[in-house]
């Protein structure tokens, strides 16, 4: 079955403190809603107007209401700028399931791209009437299969280098499509995250790297879904230690350890050795491990909690100093499905009461990154005790 990768990358206006796009996405069951808002103006204003928007149309899309209804409460709620006297923010809004059914609405925002086999197709775009907006509304219903791609971003992207020699008008949107059809055929397999980021790094260039706009893009991939095992603890009855080996050894997909006896375990399991890489950045963590048949191999509650607080302060992490958290990180990022199994014999080094209180208990620390990978990054996570 059809798997929906859904995520974006957005820079703010050069010398503002806030974002004046806004994008949300939300997974249900077998179904993705994804939202672009572009605010009036830049910074807190800009923020305000496309939080509001986003926040509002999302919640219009989980209810199934119709396109003219949310579009009219969408400007019906919007606060009226007291410069332009209008109430204004662009939006996009996307609502797929994995069946292939797409339905998409867009008002003033450039028209989305539809990538099939490496090569933009058209989207038939029926204009919807409804009351409070200054333009027109699009809708669009149509099916996806695996493979396909549905990318949109602000305005930012395509106007991105206006008024400079090369680009006059902007780098323009047939231009952003050439580039995104260009780095599909290079990365085919690139996901939706990295080409968002690829793209508003592209746009930024043609800013001189100056963003003269906020720049947002993103993304819906679907594909067939990636699995990622993470493994941390030795299970509470030794007696079960084969039993992990075991799933380890026949996981299909990326694998990680977390945890340097549960690495041992696994190791002697395989019949083979865990090295440490002392010469891999760590930023004040211990230093990873390397073993035949494991893609990571980190330090356990130390590293755990350190993911626990990145992925709670931010979205972003490829600006991070390299460690063992942010490798982490990325594979969880590049993985649709993430199996955590944790096992619960107790470490008694865990429960000295001279460690840092921020040392919780590994089972606890899990349960956290688990919500938190699940709320913020639509990732579908199971979570089991050995």
């Amino acid at each position: 079955m059809t798997f929906i990768d859904a995520d974006g990358w957005k820079v703010k206006k050069e010398g503002q403190h806030a974002e004046g796009d806004t994008f949300l996405l939300q997974r249900t069951g077998n179904r993705v809603c994804a939202v672009l808002s572009d605010g009036l103006g830049s910074g807190i204003k800009a923020s305000v107007l496309s939080t509001l928007t986003a926040t509002l149309a999302l919640r219009c899309l989980e209810r199934d209401l119709p396109a003219d209804r949310t579009a009219s409460l969408i400007f019906e709620s919007l606060p009226v700028c007291s410069e332009r006297k209008i109430a204004y923010a662009t939006f996009t809004l996307v609502d797929a399931d994995i069946s292939g059914r797409v339905r998409l609405w867009e008002y003033e925002n450039p028209p989305a791209l539809l990538v099939r086999g490496g090569v933009c197709v058209p989207v038939d775009r029926v204009p919807v009437a409804f009351s409070g907006g200054n333009h027109t509304l699009y809708r669009s219903d149509f099916e996806v299969g695996a493979g396909d791609r549905l990318v949109f971003c602000s305005d930012g992207v395509t106007q991105a280098g206006m008024g400079s020699p090369a680009f006059p008008l902007g780098w323009g949107h047939d231009r952003w499509a050439s580039f995104t059809t260009r780095v599909l055929a290079d990365q085919p397999q690139i996901g939706a995250r990295k080409l968002a980021r690829r793209t508003v790094q592209e746009a930024l260039t043609r800013d001189s790297g100056r963003a003269k706009d906020d720049i947002s893009c993103l993304g819906l991939y679907f594909r067939e879904p990636r699995d990622l095992l993470v493994v941390t603890g030795p299970p509470f009855d030794a007696g079960q230690d084969g039993a992990l080996v075991d799933l380890f050894r026949t996981f299909t997909g990326t694998k990680a350890i977390c945890g340097g006896t549960t690495a041992q375990l696994v190791a002697r399991g395989l019949g083979v050795e865990v090295g440490v890489d002392l010469g891999a950045p760590s930023d004040g963590l211990p230093p990873p491990g390397r073993m035949a048949g494991a893609d990571l191999v980190t330090e356990g509650i130390l590293t755990l909690g350190r993911v626990a607080v990145l992925l709670e302060s931010q979205r972003t992490f490829e600006t991070q100093a390299p460690s063992p958290a942010l490798d982490l990180i990325l594979a969880f990022l590049d993985a649709d499905r993430i199996r955590f199994v944790v096992g619960t014999r107790v470490n008694e080094a865990h429960q000295d009461p001279n460690l840092p209180l921020e040392l919780e208990i590994r089972r606890n620390v899990v349960k956290k990154i688990v919500g938190l990978l699940k709320e913020k990054f639509l990732k579908e996570v199971e979570l089991g005790f050995l």
